[in-house]
């Protein structure tokens, strides 16, 4: 692991904030880290409110979406809202479909076809509408290069309003409305939203013009965390405070979908970290394993019983996937051994009769091993598809644009894209992009890094300091758990092996010049018992914790690494 410590701000602002806000000088660290300087950013930061949150008309085209729909509402027209099949995409069809309920009967979803019909907005969708008298397709998490494909449509007599996140190209689709952030003549303040996000936004645009407030729409807020989570966008400005309420909601008064998945486990309060591997896996699962619109069914439940049923279906899915993306996982290490290409700066890996709904899991997986910009192929129709995962810093989107001339079509993010292409130009396409990737990375991005947000005393560690800590929350992106490092450690003599392997470290930490004694857990950290043993002293790196036994509480200290 690669250790960084990021730059501390200058000595004059830490006193200023710390005198400003009361708190201890490494918090004040933090929060200017945050690019929080004052009071009021404080304010903001730790208590946000929903009247914060920017007015969706400040959206390019969102009064043209608006009028659209309201136009549809009052014709009696049909509506199909439509939406990619992982949690952005469910929980984006779920909150839009369900708002428009309460106006209109005459609304409907879609979610493609993982397997049939691929991502985004398809022909195949587009002629369902046409055959069934959809006149207006509302497109969430996908469509802002879907050109050909809304041409199509409008040479159908259906119109599309495109709600997305995604980067679009040089050419928007002719819409009545692309509302996306990301567009180059968009003002819209706050860039990150994910599609679920800009579903919010169409309903409190919506909302307001029947004088409804924000205060109205809360109860779908759980459904933007979730996504938010699930899609890892930053977590800061007005992604932070629609994380913020919506964990409130999701833990006070979740939906009966939400509710029937968290009854299936043991978990009292909600992180946004719970949502990323609890709630996300399980809505994800029904449109890896068998299709996303058991995901919207269940999200939009109303009945308690029912949505412990669908629950319990897509909790087998969730099951299935865990065993099939292990496989795949234990197969794609093979490969790499088998070509002996152990040592490349990229991982390509094929095999045709990879589970597609899992491939994106596995190219994650496989960083794990081999920690550089991955790309997982499965055989899908007549072509190969694939999804990409990079590494913290490089751009893997801009890698795959400069090999474009081998690929059929991409798209995604800096950190993860998918992409289609004809299998014959499957191996010319993976010596291209080891190429590229060989002349554009810096090589130190291939070593996983630990970001230390600052060197701290033991002592620091109290409880009011955790205190103040925890209201740092929701992290994620942009607002990462606060990773600490310590110097001079010792054991106390008590550091042993712990877990079923004895893979995981357990300490019992004092440091020089201090009184502070705290325990740390390490977990996979169990083949650096001889750096702590004898009472050698060591560095390590941590975030803190609580930790509760028996109806006791108290700190602890996560370790990341160590080091002698």
């Amino acid at each position: 692991m690669r250790w960084t410590l990021k730059p501390k701000p200058k000595t004059e602002h830490i006193k200023a904030l710390q005198k400003e806000l009361d708190i201890d000088p490494v918090l004040a660290s933090l929060l200017l880290q945050r690019g929080i300087t004052n009071y009021t950013d404080a304010k903001r930061f730790f208590r946000p409110q929903l009247e914060d949150l920017h007015d969706p008309f400040l959206m390019r085209d969102m009064d043209n979406a608006v009028a659209r729909i309201e136009k549809a509402i009052a014709a009696n027209e049909n509506i199909l809202v439509y939406g990619d099949y992982d949690v952005d995409g469910t929980t984006a069809v779920s909150l839009l479909s369900q708002y428009l309920r309460t106006r209109t009967t005459q609304v409907y979803t879609y979610i493609p076809d993982r397997y049939a019909e691929g991502y985004g907005v398809s022909y195949q969708g587009i002629d369902f509408a046409s055959e069934n008298d959809f006149s207006l397709i509302v497109a969430l998490d996908c469509g802002v290069k879907a050109v050909d494909k809304v041409s199509y449509a409008k040479g159908l007599g259906i119109d599309f309003i495109i709600c997305d996140h995604h980067r679009p190209g040089s050419i928007l689709p002719e819409a009545v409305a692309v509302l996306d952030p990301k567009r180059s003549d968009c003002d819209y303040p706050y860039k990150e939203l994910c599609g679920c996000g800009i579903g919010f936004k169409l309903i409190q645009a919506l909302a307001s013009k029947k004088g409804e407030t924000i205060e109205d729409l809360v109860s779908y807020l759980d459904l933007v965390a979730t996504a938010i989570g699930a899609d890892i966008v930053p977590i800061d400005g007005e992604n932070r405070t629609l994380a913020y309420f919506g964990l409130q909601v999701i833990n006070s008064q979740p939906r009966p979908g939400i509710q029937a998945i968290l009854n299936q486990v043991e978990k009292e309060i909600l992180t946004i970290t719970d949502v990323v591997f609890i709630i996300a896996p399980r809505i994800n699962a029904a449109g890896r394993m068998k299709h996303g619109e058991d995901a919207v069914r269940l999200l939009t439940e109303t009945d308690m019983a029912k949505a412990n049923a669908y629950a319990e279906d897509i909790n087998n899915h969730n099951l299935d996937r865990r065993d099939t993306d292990k496989q795949i996982t234990e197969e794609a290490l093979a490969q790499i051994e088998e070509f002996k290409e152990q040592d490349r700066l990229t991982t390509v890996v094929y095999r045709e009769d990879w589970h597609k709904g899992v491939i994106g899991i596995v190219a994650s997986r496989l960083t794990e091993t081999y920690y550089r910009p991955t790309l997982v192929f499965t055989k899908s129709g007549d072509k190969l598809a694939a999804s990409a995962r990079s590494v913290q810093g490089f751009d893997i989107y801009n890698a795959l644009e400069a090999c474009s001339a081998h690929i059929e079509q991409f798209g995604g993010h800096k950190y993860a894209a998918g992409l289609t292409l004809d299998p014959n130009n499957y191996e010319a396409f993976k010596q291209a992009f080891e190429d590229e990737v060989s002349k554009t990375i810096d090589r130190k991005l291939l070593t996983p890094e630990i970001k230390i947000d600052a060197e701290i005393k033991l002592d620091v560690i109290t409880p009011k300091f955790y205190r103040i800590l925890k209201q740092f929350a929701p992290f994620g992106p942009a607002n990462m758990t606060p990773v600490f490092m310590s110097e001079d450690l010792i054991d106390t003599g008590y550091g042993r092996c712990v877990g079923s392997d004895e893979s995981h470290l357990r300490v019992t930490l004092t440091q020089a010049g201090n009184r502070a004694q705290l325990v740390g857990i390490g977990f996979g950290l169990g083949n650096k018992l001889e750096v702590i043993s004898n009472k050698k002293p060591f560095k390590a790196v941590y975030t803190v914790d609580e930790n509760t036994w028996q109806g006791q509480t108290s700190l602890q200290l996560k370790l990341r690494d160590i080091k002698a």
